[in-house]
C-alpha cells in the first residue's frame, strides 16, 4: 500500500465557543518553519488565544468566555410605548 493510500483525510471541526478539532495526516509547522508534533492523532488548535501550550488548546477558552459568535445586543435607548 503506497503512502497516500494509507494517509487519513484530514477534516477540522470547529467547535462552538472552543477549539479546532483536526484529525487525520496533516503537518503542523511553527513560525520559524519547524515541524510541530502533536502528541495524538486527533489534536485541539486554540482559537481564543489564552492557551498555555499554544498552538493547542488547553482549555482556557472556557475560563476567558471565549464566544465564537458575537454576543446578542441590547439596544442603546428604549422607548416605552403610550
Amino acid at each position: 500500500m503506497s503512502a497516500e493510500a494509507s494517509a487519513r483525510p484530514v477534516s477540522i471541526t470547529a467547535c462552538p465557543d472552543g477549539p479546532l478539532l483536526v484529525r487525520g495526516d496533516l503537518q503542523l509547522f511553527d513560525d520559524d518553519g519547524q515541524p510541530v508534533r502533536p502528541n495524538r492523532r486527533t489534536f485541539a488548535l486554540c482559537r481564543c488565544g489564552a492557551s498555555a501550550i499554544r498552538p493547542f488548546c488547553d482549555g482556557s477558552h472556557k475560563l476567558v468566555g471565549f464566544r465564537t459568535s458575537p454576543p446578542s445586543r441590547t439596544p442603546a435607548v428604549t422607548f416605552d410605548e403610550a
